[in-house]
């Protein structure tokens, strides 16, 4: 059996070795008041971006559910007459509240053309002891997807929360709260205003508010 086990490993490096390996696009945003740091996986390819900025996929629904969360409209942050979101008032939002931006991967191979996490190898993992070391104000991390959650655990040592939920982690010689959010991604079979509800409530537990 262990010969077996070592034949699919080969045959799954010689398959996957020449896929190039993609660096992260985006440096971690972590305004100076940052509360939380929220982490997604990593971009999808960059035809896909409306922005350069985290989250830029116009169907990826990030940026519609803060602003239902906020300011009660979706199309809060969404430039008028255009597929595309508002970095600069994006920006401005992070920076007022306290809420700091990056993925679990630092690196990745794309398996498949496409952005799903399912099809993600990740080479690199980010560095989290150093942006929290970096940025002792941050007392929470908030995982939007499954994926980034069982990264997150891994690197901390923690369990897997449930959807939803959170578990406390000793990491970085302090107390963190691991929340693991719905997908923004509209893959995750969840309405909109369901998923901000959950978002709602993770935010306002770490009295996230304009």
């Amino acid at each position: 059996m262990s010969h077996f086990y070592y034949f699919c490993a080969q045959n799954y490096l010689y398959k996957y070795m020449d896929i190039a390996i993609e660096n992260h696009p985006f440096e971690p945003f972590v305004p100076i008041n940052a509360k939380i740091l929220m982490l997604g996986t990593f971009p999808p390819k960059a035809e896909k971006w409306s922005m350069n900025f985290f989250y830029p996929n116009w169907i990826n629904d990030m940026w519609r559910i803060m602003g239902i969360v906020f300011y009660d409209d979706p199309q809060h942050f969404v430039k008028a007459n255009e597929k595309a979101f508002n970095l600069e008032m994006i920006k401005q939002f992070l920076c007022q509240t306290g809420i700091a931006l990056f993925d679990t991967a630092q690196r990745v191979r794309r398996l498949k053309d496409n952005a799903s996490d399912k099809f993600l190898d990740i080479v690199e993992r980010v560095d989290l002891e150093g942006i929290l070391t970096a940025h002792p104000t941050i007392t929470a991390v908030v995982t939007t997807g499954e994926k980034a959650a069982t990264v997150v655990a891994e690197i901390t040592g923690s369990e897997l929360p449930k959807m939803g939920e959170s578990c406390m982690v000793e990491f970085c010689g302090k107390m963190l709260t691991h929340y693991r959010m719905p997908s923004s991604s509209r893959a995750y079979p969840m309405n909109i205003r369901k998923k901000a509800e959950f978002y709602r409530s993770m935010l306002a537990k770490n009295d996230i508010h304009l």
